[in-house]
């Protein structure tokens, strides 16, 4: 059987999901009353696989129980046992590792992170100590940043700095570093295919502008449309980039700085639930396509 790249969405949404439990907005408010073109989205979380037998898991969300029964592959096939030989983190955010928590039943677990992330769940962190039951419970690999490490059977990964900020729980704790927030080149050692996952940026910068370039797939943030998006609506006071988060739309947005890619698949993920792009019949919605881009959802699929 031909190599492949095989990519599973099991949660799409930024932190909160969709519709988010506090959340009164015009999304979340039209989804609840069914008036609104849109699917619920739980928090963003990929698994990706080249032999569809051992899998790696980019983020653990909330949500991660939900999401790996969601999937059977990913489900046990012996007494105690589990398909996942990996989960790489881009960050630090509690939408992005707080789901390792709930992998907390005597299984050893293989986590791939910057030191800065690693050290910034791990340190002062008491809840930790539910991870270390017994030894090697979870083994650390250091992802250092412009070098490729092996993860499991046909796959690798690189990890690109990406502008970014510490977690909203370590600001102010620690000056900003190049290892808090990082984008992954995933190839497919066999084929040498190429995923770019960049679910969180805080603005297009050369280097990663340059790891997107040459991708056969590329998975990118999709988190708010407009720069104002929270305060227009009245739910927050934070811009995107306060939050380090670019937005997609205008003259200055992502999509317009990312024009020229050649990949054939082109995903925005991790999609605030404010975000005009939830609705199918947004214009919003049909300028990202008309632009060859698709808005990730739970349970989406590609392969490479």
């Amino acid at each position: 059987m031909a190599a492949e790249m095989r990519i599973r969405v099991l949660g799409s949404a930024a932190g909160g999901g969709f519709p988010q439990w506090n959340c009164g907005c015009p999304n979340c408010r039209g989804f609840r009353a069914g008036t609104l073109n849109a699917s619920a989205r739980t928090q963003e979380s990929v698994a990706i696989s080249s032999d569809g037998e051992h899998w790696v898991l980019l983020n653990a969300s909330p949500e991660i129980r939900h999401q790996l029964e969601s999937f059977p592959p990913l489900h046990p096939r012996q007494p105690r046992h589990s398909p996942i030989a990996g989960i790489l983190l881009t960050n630090g955010d509690l939408d992005h590792c707080l789901g390792l928590l709930s992998l907390r039943e005597s299984y050893p677990l293989t986590v791939y992170a910057t030191d800065r992330v690693r050290r910034g769940f791990t340190e002062g962190n008491v809840l930790y100590r539910t991870l270390e039951r017994f030894a090697d419970q979870v083994t650390w690999r250091a992802l250092k940043l412009g070098r490729e490490e092996e993860l499991t059977t046909g796959l690798s990964v690189e990890a690109v700095a990406v502008p970014g900020k510490p977690p909203i729980h370590l600001e102010g704790l620690f000056p900003p570093d190049a290892e808090d927030s990082v984008g992954f080149r995933i190839r497919e050692t066999r084929t040498g295919k190429v995923l770019a996952y960049f679910s969180g940026v805080g603005g297009v910068s050369p280097a990663v502008a340059q790891a997107l370039a040459d991708a056969d797939c590329v998975f990118f943030d999709g988190t708010f449309w407009s720069e104002d998006e929270l305060p227009a609506l009245g739910v927050g006071e934070k811009r995107a980039r306060d939050m380090a988060h670019a937005p997609l739309g205008g003259p200055h947005g992502s999509l317009s700085a990312l024009g020229t890619l050649r990949a054939a698949r082109r995903i925005l993920i991790h999609v605030n639930n404010t975000n005009p792009l939830l609705r199918v019949d947004s214009l919003e919605r049909a300028e990202v396509t008309a632009r060859g881009w698709e808005v990730a959802y739970d349970g989406m699929e590609v392969s490479l």
